[in-house]
């Protein structure tokens, strides 16, 4: 995209640490148009406005496969420099385009059934119940919510979905940590991919030789069983682990973390769940529109040239930029208030879980453990509050996730 460099000289360098996130995205909300922006070195247009963005995620000429359509993946420009070079290279839905990507969600699909997310919901509850008892041997002390709550339990539901042996569980919430970490190196890049592999790759040969009635055995068996050619291959098998993984895990410990951290800042908000003028899913959309778990999702592609009406013609080749953060809490829906978290607005529409054939398969239980975890923390404990002022909070440093380093709170 060496190109666009001569049409704007300028692009916003999006923060790797998060700290400018507020003022990227007030950027991202100023106008219609696409915004050029380098993201750890590589230039792409971001898209911020929510209507433009749904059109882009729905239209035939944006793909989500650098194999085919971008020039530099291509020519093997950002292997091995490029820190998120591991979410773009994926073999699974997550990245496939067309036909292929109608393949992979048919073979997937079923994996994600109602039955099977419906079927967890026990092991959502027995989790959260589990934590929260951890918990009670803290009251009145400063513990951090997001270390004691949001990350354990998004790690051991998806544990719980994937039959994961309990001695590799201390294993996920490492690796999966470091392929988020956009601060990396792209050396610390390819060593955090590499021991993703070997996890899963572990994990695959365990439930080969032991499987039971959990996802990861009916992948295995959707890769195995078929022979009409259309089966998942190796590759695709053990990355569709790694999407699973990856999103279920970042997004719904984003999700929790954000949620109770603004009810704690604006107690009035708590008490519009408690009063009963808003429930806890109400609560859960209204962060998913207010603090988008995944503020930027790379990478989307131009198949060909795509003119924006008062905007810049996107080149073919050229890459795009989802921005959920900035289009899910735009004011073009909500107005003035759209950035203050209000559980009891009538409208909380968001694109947090994505848009269109790329849909978040798993958006039904991280809205579950999302209501769960926080109706469990606010019973338990109902006087437990803020330790630091909600300011002083300091920001993930992820450009992808959307959630804090540490929330402490007293648990009064």
């Amino acid at each position: 995209m060496h190109q666009e460099t001569t049409r704007s000289p300028s692009p916003l360098v999006l923060d790797p640490t998060a700290r400018r996130r507020a003022e990227e995205e007030r950027v991202l909300r100023s106008g219609e148009a696409p915004v050029l922006v380098d993201i750890l070195g590589e230039l792409a247009w971001a898209v911020g406005d929510p209507d433009l963005l749904a059109r882009l995620l729905t239209d035939p000429r944006v793909s989500k496969d650098p194999r085919q359509h971008w020039p530099r993946f291509i020519a093997g420009e950002i292997v091995g420099k490029w820190p998120l070079y591991l979410q773009v290279s994926v073999d699974n839905m997550f990245t496939a385009y067309g036909r292929a990507h109608r393949r992979l969600r048919r073979l997937v699909s079923p994996a994600f059934a109602a039955r099977r997310l419906e079927a967890l919901v026990p092991s959502v509850e027995a989790n959260t119940a589990a934590l929260l008892d951890a918990l009670e041997d803290h009251r009145g002390e400063v513990v951090d919510l997001r270390a004691a709550l949001a990350v354990p339990l998004p790690v051991r539901v998806i544990s719980d979905l994937l039959g994961v042996d309990e001695r590799m569980r201390g294993r996920f919430k490492a690796t999966i940590d470091a392929i988020w970490n956009t601060t990396a190196t792209p050396q610390e890049a390819v060593a955090a991919a590499e021991a993703v592999y070997e996890m899963l790759g572990e994990h695959v040969r365990a439930k080969r030789a032991r499987p039971a009635d959990d996802l990861t055995s009916t992948l295995i068996a959707t890769r195995d069983d078929e022979e009409d050619g259309t089966a998942l291959t190796e590759r695709e098998l053990v990355d569709t682990l790694l999407l699973v993984v990856a999103a279920g895990y970042e997004t719904t410990v984003n999700l929790i973390d954000s949620a109770a951290t603004a009810l704690l800042a604006d107690p009035a908000q708590l008490a519009h769940v408690r009063q009963g003028r808003a429930t806890w899913s109400d609560v859960v959309e209204e962060t998913l529109r207010f603090a988008a778990p995944v503020s930027h999702m790379p990478m989307r592609y131009a198949v060909e040239d795509i003119e924006i009406p008062g905007g810049p013609t996107i080149r073919q080749g050229e890459a795009i930029l989802p921005s959920f953060g900035a289009a899910s809490g735009h004011p073009k829906r909500q107005g003035a208030s759209a950035g203050r978290f209000d559980a009891t607005r009538p409208d909380r529409s968001h694109i947090a879980f994505g848009h269109g054939v790329h849909f978040c398969l798993g958006a039904p239980l991280a809205r579950a453990e999302g209501a769960t975890a926080l109706a469990g923390l606010f019973g338990r404990f109902p006087a437990v509050r803020l330790a630091v002022p909600a300011a002083e909070l300091e920001p993930l440093p992820s450009i992808l996730g959307n959630g804090h380093r540490e929330v402490p709170v007293r648990l009064g």
